[in-house]
C-alpha cells in the first residue's frame, strides 16, 4: 500500500492530509512485508490496483478476473488480506481526524479577526448584529438546554485496546506537523510510529466475549476520562468569552445548557443483563470518576497555588474554613501540608480528603464528607474569592473558575442516567400486583378507558399497593426493585442522577401511568393530604412505529386532561420529556414516511403541550446510520422546527459516532461548538418565524409523497412473503449476532418475526452489504407519484429543494444513501439467496427503485452527479470504495463457505473469524454505519 490517497484538492492543507495517509500507507506496507513477506504485500497491492481499475471503468470480464483473484486467496493469505485492508482505514480514518483538527487550526491562524462560520463567536456576533438587546440574550441563554445521551448500541465494533493505540498513532501523526523537528527526531517518530502499526497489526481486533453491560460503562467513561471532562468547559468558557466580547459590561455566567447523560447501564429494554443492581454498580462507577477527576486537578492545582502569607495577604474566609477542616478531618501525615504559610495547599489537601469520603459508605452523614456537589462548589468559591482578594484573578480565572464549571456539570454522578424499560414489561407486572391485591383478577385485558380510570384511582390512593409479606414473580420483583433503586440512587446520590424513565413501544396513556404507579410505590411520586404533588422521575413515553407517531398527540392530550398527571408535570417545573424513535420508525415505514412522520409527529404534539400550557423536551433517538437519523450534531438540531425546540433537546449519541466525535479532544470541541452555535441559531430562528416561511402546499405534496412512498416499501418489507428469507439470506444479519460488540441481544424477544427484530441490527446488515436499503428505499417513487413526467411539478420540487428546508434535508440524505450503496456489489450479496425466483424477483425491484431514486435526485437537484453538491464527501467516497471493495467480496466468499459448512451441520471458528473481520473492516471503511 504505497500510493494510497485520500485527497485531490491543490490546497496545502489538503496535501498535508495526503501526505499523512501516503505516510502510514508506507508504514503499513513495511508492516505487510515484516509480518508476512513481499509476498503478502504483491497480493495485497494487485487486489488493490484491480479494485481501483473496476471502480473506474467497469467491465464484466475485469470483475469475473477481480473474482477469481479474491477467490484463489489460500486461508492464510485471505486472512492477512482482510486484516491489511481493515487496518488500512483505521489508519485513514486517524488522518482524516486529524486533519479536520488541522484544518480548524489552519482557518484560525491564518484568518485573524474573521470570523469561523459554525463558530460560537458566529452565533454571538449574529445576535449582535440583528440588534438582540443583552436582556434578550439574557433570555435566550436561559432557555438553552441540550443534552447528548451515550449509548451502548452494538454497531462500535472497535476494542478499548485498540482505541489506545489509535490515540498513540494519532499523537505521533499529529507531531509531523511540528516544523522544528530535527532530521533525527522525525526518524525517530517514524520508528515509533512503525512500532505502532506493528502492535495494531498483532493485537486482536475481536473481543474474546460479548462485553458485559459494566464492560460498556466503562467504555463509555474513557470518553469522559479523555475528551469530555476537559473539553467541556472549555466550551462554556468560549460562550462566556463572546458574550462578554459583544454584550461588554454584563456578568456573564452562562447556565448549564450542554450536558451529557447515559443509557449505559441504565437501558434495560431487551437486555435481561441489565439488573437493579447493574444499574447501582453503574452509579456507583460513574461517581468514582468524577471524585477522580476532581482529585486529579486539585493535585495539579496544588503546583500553581503556592501562594505564601508571608508575601500575600488571604481572606479571613479562608482560614476559618482551614481551621474549621482541621477540627473535623484527622489527615494522614503523609498527606497533610506542612508548610503552614501555604493556606491554599492546606485547604486542597482536606477538600481531596472530603472528595474521597464521598466514596466511604461508612461516612454517609459526616461532615469529614461532601454531601453535595453544592458544598465542594462552595469550599472553591472561598478559594476563588481569596486569590482575587490579593490580586491573583488569572489563577482564579484559569483553575478555579474551570473546575467550578466541571462540578456543575459533573456533580459526584459524572451524567445523568437514564432508564428505560420495554411497556409490556410494566404490564406484565401490574397485571401479577392488582391480581393479588384482588384489585382485578386480569389487567392486561381491560378496556384502555378502564386501565386509564383505574390508575388514575392509584395515583390518588395515598395507601400502597405492593406489601413486603406478598411473594412475586421474578420478573415482578425486578421490575419493583428498579424503581427502589432510582430511590436509593436519588438519596445517595443526588436527585440528578436519574431523572427520566423512558417506556420503549408506549402505546397508549396507560402505558405511561403504569411506571408513575410505580414510581408511587417506593416514593418517587406521592400526592399529599394537602394535595400537593411530588415527582422525582418523569415517566418518557417512546413513541417509535407510525403508527405510535399518529396517536402521540392524542396520548398526550389525554394525559394531560388527568389533573394528576397535569400536576405531576408541574412539579417537574411544567417540562414534559418525550423521545422519538427514528430507528423503528424507518423500519416500520421506510425513510420518506418516517421522516415526514416525525415532523408531523413534532408539530402536533408540540400543539397539544401548548393547549395546556406546558414545555416540551424532544429526545430524539438518532443513530449513526443515514436509515437511523444519522447526521452531524450540529444539522440534527438546526432539523428541528424551531417552534419545537423551547424545552430543550436530547439526542443520542450511539455507535461508532462516539469514538468518532469523542475520541479526540479537538474534535469533541469542534462538534460541541457547532451544536452550541445550532442551538443559538435555533433559539434566533424561532423567535423570528419568518425565517423558515414556505408555501403550504409544499406540506401537502410531501404528505402525498410519504403516502405513496409508505405503500411502495410495505409492499416490499411486510406484504412479499418472501423478503424476510431474502434479507437474512442476502446481507450477513446472522452473522452480526456474533460479533461480540455489545451485551445486547438483536431481538428482543427469541423469535424470528420482522417485527422483533431490532432496528440496529436491521440496518448494519444492510449497510455491510452495501444495499444501505432502509436508507432511501421506496423514496423514488414516492418522488416520481408528484413528478409524473410533469416539468411544472418537477419544477416545484426543484424550487422546494431551494428554499424548503425540511425537503432539502430528505433530498440530501438520499443523495448521501445512494453515493454510498453499491448494488453491483449488492447483487454479490444478493446471490447468496437460495430462492431463484424470489432472488431475481426482489433484486429487480431494489435495482429498479435505486436507479429511479438516483434520476429523481439529479432532476430535483440539477446536479450532473449524485453529490456534486459537497465534492469533498463525494470525493472521500470515491476513493474509499476501492478499497472497502475487497472487503465485500471476501466476506460473500467467506459466508457462502460458512453458511454451507453450517448446513451441513459443521462449523469452522476460523472462518467465522474471517467473516467478522471484514465486518469489522467495512464498517471502519464506510464509517456511519450504526
Amino acid at each position: 500500500m504505497t500510493e494510497l490517497t485520500t485527497a485531490v484538492s491543490k490546497s496545502n492543507s489538503n496535501n498535508l492530509l495526503r501526505r499523512d495517509v501516503r505516510f502510514l500507507g508506507n508504514i503499513l506496507g513495511e508492516v505487510l512485508v515484516h509480518q508476512g513477506g513481499n509476498e503478502l504485500l504483491e497480493i495485497v497491492e494487485k487486489i488493490r490496483e484491480t479494485s481501483k481499475s473496476l471502480r473506474s471503468l467497469f467491465l464484466p470480464e475485469l470483475h469475473n478476473e477481480f473474482k477469481e483473484l479474491i477467490n484463489s486467496l489460500d486461508p492464510e493469505n485471505r486472512h492477512q488480506v482482510i486484516r491489511a485492508f481493515a487496518i488500512y482505514f483505521q489508519l485513514v480514518n486517524i488522518a482524516e481526524q486529524n486533519h479536520r483538527i488541522r484544518r480548524k487550526r489552519d482557518y484560525e491562524r491564518s484568518a485573524g479577526e474573521t470570523v469561523q462560520p459554525g463558530s460560537i463567536e458566529s452565533a454571538i456576533q449574529e445576535l449582535r448584529e440583528r440588534d438582540f438587546s443583552h436582556e434578550d440574550v439574557h433570555e435566550i441563554m436561559n432557555g438553552l438546554s441540550l443534552e447528548l445521551v451515550m449509548t451502548a448500541h452494538p454497531t462500535e465494533a472497535m476494542r478499548r485496546a485498540i482505541l489506545d493505540i489509535h490515540k498513540r498513532i494519532s499523537d505521533d501523526v499529529m507531531g509531523l506537523d511540528n516544523p522544528t523537528l530535527t532530521f533525527r527526531e522525525r526518524e525517530q517518530l517514524r520508528e515509533k510510529l512503525l512500532n505502532e502499526v506493528i502492535t495494531l497489526w498483532q493485537t486482536d481486533e475481536l473481543r474474546d466475549r460479548k462485553p458485559t453491560v459494566l464492560d460498556e460503562v466503562r467504555n463509555g467513561m474513557y470518553y469522559f476520562h479523555e475528551t469530555i471532562f476537559q473539553v467541556l468547559p472549555d466550551v462554556y468558557q468560549e460562550l462566556e468569552r463572546c458574550l462578554s466580547k459583544y454584550y461588554p459590561g454584563q456578568n456573564w455566567h452562562v447556565p448549564t445548557y450542554l450536558r451529557f447523560g447515559s443509557w449505559i447501564g441504565g437501558d434495560r429494554d431487551g437486555n435481561p443483563s441489565v439488573t437493579a443492581a447493574v444499574t447501582l454498580q453503574t452509579l456507583r462507577l460513574q461517581r468514582k470518576l468524577a471524585i477522580r477527576e476532581y482529585q486529579r486537578i486539585m493535585r495539579e492545582l496544588m503546583q500553581y497555588l503556592s501562594f505564601s502569607t508571608s508575601i500575600v495577604k488571604v481572606t479571613p474566609e479562608l482560614l476559618e474554613s482551614i481551621e474549621l477542616d482541621r477540627g473535623i478531618i484527622q489527615l494522614d501525615k503523609t498527606k497533610s501540608w506542612h508548610n503552614d504559610n501555604e493556606p491554599y495547599r492546606i485547604k486542597l489537601t482536606y477538600m481531596i480528603a472530603k472528595t474521597q469520603n464521598v466514596m466511604d459508605d461508612e461516612k454517609k452523614g459526616s461532615l469529614e464528607r461532601y454531601s453535595s456537589p453544592e458544598q465542594f462548589i462552595d469550599d472553591l468559591n472561598v478559594i476563588d474569592r481569596s486569590l482575587r482578594h490579593h490580586y491573583a484573578d488569572y489563577v482564579a480565572d484559569t483553575y478555579i473558575k474551570k473546575l467550578i464549571r466541571q462540578v456543575e456539570l459533573f456533580g459526584f454522578h459524572t451524567a445523568t442516567l437514564d432508564v428505560r424499560q420495554h411497556s409490556q414489561e410494566h404490564e406484565n407486572a401490574m397485571t401479577e400486583i392488582l391480581a393479588k391485591m384482588n384489585v382485578t383478577q386480569d389487567y392486561a385485558k381491560l378496556q384502555e378507558n378502564e386501565k386509564i380510570e383505574l390508575l388514575e384511582k392509584l395515583l390518588n390512593d395515598p395507601r400502597p399497593l405492593t406489601s413486603p409479606y406478598q411473594t412475586y414473580s421474578e420478573s415482578t420483583e425486578e421490575c419493583l426493585a428498579v424503581y427502589r433503586t432510582i430511590y436509593t440512587a436519588q438519596e445517595e446520590y443526588g436527585k440528578q442522577c436519574i431523572t427520566s424513565y423512558l417506556i420503549s413501544m408506549a402505546e397508549a396513556a396507560s402505558d405511561i401511568l403504569e411506571v408513575m404507579v410505580f414510581s408511587k410505590e417506593v416514593g418517587l411520586f406521592r400526592k399529599d393530604n394537602d394535595g400537593t404533588v411530588v415527582c422525582t422521575l418523569q415517566a418518557v413515553p417512546l413513541f417509535e412505529t407510525i403508527d405510535d407517531l399518529h396517536d402521540a398527540p392524542q396520548i398526550m392530550r389525554t394525559l394531560l386532561n388527568l389533573p394528576i398527571y397535569r400536576d405531576a408535570v408541574r412539579a417537574m417545573n411544567d417540562l414534559q420529556e418525550i423521545m422519538l424513535g427514528y430507528s423503528d420508525s424507518n423500519k416500520d415505514g421506510g425513510v420518506v414516511t418516517a421522516n415526514y412522520e416525525l415532523r408531523v409527529a413534532l408539530k402536533e404534539i408540540t400543539a397539544t403541550a401548548d393547549e395546556f400550557g406546558i414545555k416540551l423536551k424532544f429526545f430524539h433517538g438518532r443513530g449513526g446510520a443515514l436509515g437511523r437519523g444519522g447526521m452531524p450534531l450540529n444539522r440534527s438540531i438546526l432539523a428541528q422546527p424551531a417552534s419545537t425546540i423551547g424545552g430543550g433537546i436530547k439526542i443520542t449519541e450511539q455507535g461508532e459516532v462516539i469514538s468518532s466525535r469523542y475520541s479526540m479532544q479537538g474534535i469533541a470541541y469542534r462538534s460541541l461548538e457547532q451544536a452550541t452555535s445550532a442551538l443559538i441559531t435555533a433559539a434566533i430562528n424561532a423567535r423570528s418565524p419568518q425565517a423558515d416561511l414556505y408555501d403550504p402546499k409544499w406540506e401537502e405534496i410531501v404528505a402525498r409523497i410519504s403516502e405513496v412512498s409508505l405503500n411502495k416499501y410495505q409492499d416490499l418489507i411486510f406484504r412479499d412473503p418472501d423478503f424476510l428469507n431474502y434479507f437474512k439470506e442476502s446481507t450477513p444479519l446472522p452473522e452480526v449476532g456474533e460479533l461480540n460488540i455489545g451485551s445486547r441481544p438483536s431481538k428482543r424477544k427469541n423469535s424470528d418475526r420482522f417485527e422483533d427484530l431490532r432496528a440496529i441490527p436491521w440496518v448494519f446488515a444492510w449497510t455491510q452489504s452495501r444495499y444501505l436499503l432502509p436508507a432511501w428505499y421506496a423514496a423514488g417513487t414516492g418522488l416520481q407519484s408528484f413528478y409524473d413526467g410533469k416539468e411544472e411539478n418537477l419544477k416545484i420540487m426543484q424550487h422546494m429543494y431551494e428554499e424548503f428546508s425540511f425537503f432539502t434535508t430528505l433530498i440530501d440524505t438520499l443523495q448521501m444513501a445512494i453515493a454510498k450503496a453499491d448494488l453491483i456489489i449488492a447483487k454479490e450479496y444478493a446471490g447468496m439467496g437460495k430462492n431463484e425466483e424470489a432472488r431475481h424477483r426482489i433484486f429487480g425491484q431494489i435495482e429498479a427503485e435505486f436507479k429511479l431514486t438516483s434520476e429523481l435526485i439529479l432532476k430535483i437537484t440539477g446536479q450532473q452527479d449524485i453529490l456534486d453538491n459537497v465534492p469533498v464527501i463525494q470525493e472521500s467516497i470515491r476513493l474509499r470504495n476501492p478499497y472497502v471493495d475487497p472487503l465485500s467480496y471476501l466476506q460473500v466468499q467467506l459466508l457462502s463457505e460458512l453458511r454451507a459448512l453450517r448446513e451441513a451441520e459443521g462449523d469452522d471458528a476460523e472462518l467465522l473469524r474471517e467473516v467478522l473481520l471484514t465486518i469489522n473492516g467495512i464498517a471502519a471503511g464506510l464509517r456511519n454505519t450504526g
